[in-house]
């Protein structure tokens, strides 16, 4: 069954996972078929602005997913500049659709949250599962979890990170592959990305929710699978 996404599609695709994610990168880099390439430059140039942190850098856009059977998953992927992520909206969309990897971290049972801080490009504000982060040319979404992690919160991953679904984030337009963790011991600093840090228990989580983080609940994914 083909989940590859439509432009504007609406919520609701969601994969839970059974065994890891089976991917294949196509030569790239992929660059939209738009006529308005200097709009592209301006609508980057106000990002900027906006966002100052922002590089544009190489990401994994997603340009087909299909269910493998016995809960398994095929990602077909490009690389692509960030920029034509960043400066889409709803009137003025390229079909870029990057790989997020997202954690749910867990210690002594309770679950790891974010409040988004206010300058980020998406949902500034928001509580979230803890890590999140773009996944890059070359690296696998569990090393880009347990990256972000140490660098968004200054935790360490226990153990090799789990893959548990993937869900579409139909508002931001990407995919993330949520992935289970557990936490060892706080190992530094952590970044600017949020304003607070809480470890919770899993029945009383902050909010307001980011909706990828309500669906994440929505999903029954909010589970301490290593303290069983």
């Amino acid at each position: 069954m083909s989940l590859a996404e439509d432009a504007g599609a609406g919520a609701g695709r969601r994969i839970m996972l059974r065994r890891p994610p089976v991917m294949h990168v196509a030569e790239g880099p992929f660059v939209p078929e738009h006529p308005r390439v200097a709009e592209v430059d301006e609508r980057w140039a106000a990002f900027r602005e906006r966002v100052p942190a922002a590089f544009d850098g190489r990401v994994m856009h997603v340009f087909g997913v299909h269910r493998n059977g016995h809960g398994g998953v095929v990602m077909h992927l490009v690389e692509t500049a960030y920029r034509y992520y960043a400066v889409q909206a709803p009137d003025f969309d390229l079909g870029v659709r990057p790989l997020g990897a997202k954690g749910i971290t867990w210690r002594d049972g309770r679950v790891l949250m974010g409040r988004r801080a206010a300058w980020v490009a998406g949902y500034p504000g928001a509580w979230e599962f803890a890590p999140g982060g773009v996944v890059e040319p070359g690296e696998s979404p569990a090393r880009t979890v347990v990256r972000e992690l140490r660098e968004e919160t200054g935790v360490e991953a226990a153990r090799e990170p789990v893959a548990a679904a993937l869900l579409l984030d139909a508002r931001l337009r990407c995919w993330e592959l949520v992935h289970r963790i557990e936490a060892a011991a706080s190992a530094g600093p952590a970044s600017d990305e949020y304003d607070e840090l809480r470890w919770c228990d899993p029945a009383d989580l902050p909010g307001p929710l980011s909706p990828i983080a309500a669906e994440i609940a929505d999903a029954g994914l909010v589970v301490d699978h290593w303290s069983a």
